[in-house]
């Protein structure tokens, strides 16, 4: 039984099809921090400031955004590729705020929230016995990354309510360029950890979501 949702939808692409937009928003920030900082030297050196920037490289905090933006155009177009009967949805804004949902995905094993990183380095997760368990990357702790994206899925999981009920919501890190494990998938509070390949095989597992309902929420998904 569907509900009319109260809340704003957000176009889904049909299955096979993508939006084009995987990285818009990493892009677009990317570029604004391009234009800033090359106004500064401008404006600070009215002479030699394209000489400067000819001659120096961008800062990490510039060019990470690029690199995550290509990160999340190669994760929509393996699961184009991969997955052609799930439908997907790319580069969801969250109302109220400058953070976006990477990915969503609708498939028999219900609602998928993706969130791709483009990290190099090992990928390893510690559960102590006494604690929280932390997610490392590059022996660079990186558990804040398993919060964000534990948000993201609360979110989807209030907007689904509106809507549909029982329809499992699952999260999961998609990793690009990253040193993972070569058995099975690491977990971190629930929040799976896998490659493109990986992703694209789970996606593609059978499930309890039926077509015609994964089908009918695939063209009418709301974000907030």
């Amino acid at each position: 039984m569907t509900r009319r949702p109260r809340r704003n939808l957000a176009a889904m692409t049909h299955p096979g099809e993508s939006s084009g937009g995987a990285g818009a928003s990493a892009r677009r920030e990317h570029d604004r921090r391009k234009v800033k900082r090359e106004a500064g030297v401008r404006q600070r050196h009215p002479r030699l400031g394209g000489v400067i920037l000819a001659l120096s490289d961008a800062p990490q905090h510039e060019t990470s955004w690029s690199r995550g933006a290509d990160g999340e155009k190669l994760v929509e177009q393996a699961l184009a590729k991969r997955c052609p009967h799930v439908a997907l949805l790319h580069d969801r804004r969250i109302p109220g705020s400058r953070a976006n949902i990477d990915h969503i995905a609708v498939a028999p094993t219900g609602v998928w929230v993706i969130d791709t990183k483009r990290y190099k380095g090992k990928v390893q997760i510690a559960k102590p016995l006494f604690g929280k368990p932390t997610l490392t990357i590059a022996g660079r702790d990186k558990t804040k990354l398993v919060d964000g994206l534990a948000k993201q899925v609360q979110l989807v999981t209030a907007a689904l309510a509106d809507l549909y009920t029982g329809v499992p919501i699952r999260g999961c890190f998609c990793f690009v360029d990253s040193e993972l494990p070569l058995f099975g998938a690491p977990s971190v509070n629930g929040l799976t950890i896998f490659g493109r390949k990986g992703l694209a095989k789970q996606l593609n597992a059978t499930g309890a979501l039926p077509a015609d309902r994964a089908a009918a929420l695939a063209h009418q998904f709301p974000i907030a």
